[in-house]
């Protein structure tokens, strides 16, 4: 069995490293075989206070971890400034890529990650864990079914979280050489990608950036919005906040239903989910209440949706390593379509608020 397991190092020990190395020994089908950061004390310190294996490597620098033969892939938990130089080191060394989000600064440099996979031969995948609960599936269903959801006319989505004084003014989501696009790119990226689930990754081809946002003292965004429209008369908002109280919503209306979503990013419940689903909503005849509401789906799930994450990248890996498969295209595709919109954002901001064309 031991075998049969995809050995993923993980490049770098921030906090979310925590999460995802529970994901990965949570996962059937990976196990970790080895932690690196620019420090070894702190490597181990990260081993022993996350359940490791005994058998796990620690590593004192990213360059090891890399050049472990034994390491199938690699999860990249590394500031968004580094994920250039250390994520086309990792694919130039055979290894797959679990990269965090924003997966880069803007789609030049994620081109560059991609053609390094592409020439190695190996999988991408960012760390966008909500996509892969069972109840995204189920949601997408909806949104995608004509009879209950019809066409897509409008989505709207938010997360905005308070962060505390020390966050803003020491978290490396508000440093400009660590991870310049700050609320946007951290918050903002879960919400373009809702938006283009529920649009079923179509781009827009028009972003404007909402009047505004709130910058820190160096530039970095804490708080921005923007507009984004189809050729077709779609339109989309999104909303992202390090300054608001704790939200993930999203609402997506179309020609017959409408979808509302609460917490869309981490669940309320680990292994349980629901959302909001309306087909021909109506009221009463007087008009004093509704008489066709939306109805709760709720989604159990065995694993938390991190490990399911998990699950879905090791398999994607093993179809390479053991079945000589091509890496599959559908993640970084979709990757790629979040950037771009991201970017559009920056840009509209850093032109004064101006629109947007979006070029694939």
């Amino acid at each position: 069995m031991a075998e049969t397991l995809i050995q993923i190092g993980i490049v770098g020990c921030a906090d979310i490293a925590r999460k995802v190395s529970r994901a990965i020994n949570l996962a059937p089908n990976a196990a970790i075989c080895a932690v690196s950061s620019r420090s070894h004390d702190k490597a181990a310190a990260f081993a022993a206070a996350n359940g490791l294996p005994l058998s796990a490597k620690v590593y004192g620098s990213y360059e090891a971890v890399l050049e472990d033969p034994e390491v199938d892939a690699v999860y990249m938990p590394l500031p968004t400034s580094l994920h250039l130089k250390w994520a086309v080191l990792a694919a130039q060394n055979k290894k797959h890529l679990l990269l965090e989000k924003p997966v880069a600064l803007d789609v030049a440099q994620f081109d560059c990650i991609l053609e390094a996979c592409e020439s190695s031969g190996v999988q991408f995948m960012d760390n966008t864990m909500w996509v892969h609960n069972p109840r995204t599936a189920a949601m997408a269903n909806f949104l995608n079914d004509a009879q209950r959801f019809g066409n897509l006319k409008s989505v709207r989505t938010c997360f905005t979280s308070a962060a505390d004084s020390d966050y803003l003014n020491r978290n490396i989501r508000v440093k400009p050489d660590l991870d310049a696009l700050g609320a946007l790119g951290d918050h903002g990226w879960y919400c373009i990608r809702a938006i283009l689930l529920a649009a079923n990754y179509e781009l827009p081809k028009t972003v404007v950036a909402s009047y505004e946002p709130v910058l820190n003292k160096d530039g970095v965004i804490l708080e921005c919005g923007a507009s984004l429209y189809w050729e077709d008369g779609k339109v989309a908002t999104f909303h992202c906040s390090f300054l608001a109280n704790l939200t993930m919503d999203i609402t997506a209306i179309g020609t017959r239903g409408t979808l509302h979503v609460h917490d869309f990013i981490i669940p309320y419940h680990e292994k349980e989910s629901s959302f909001l689903a309306g087909t021909e909503t109506s009221f009463d005849d007087l008009v004093t209440g509704w008489a066709k509401q939306p109805i709760k789906h709720t989604v159990n799930t065995d694993l938390p949706q991190e490990a399911l994450l998990v699950r879905e990248f090791a398999r994607l890996v093993a179809e390479i390593k053991f079945k000589n498969s091509k890496p599959d295209k559908k993640w970084p595709t979709i990757s790629r379509k979040t950037q771009l919109v991201l970017d559009a954002v920056k840009a509209s901001i850093q032109r004064g608020f101006e629109p947007v064309q979006i070029q694939e």
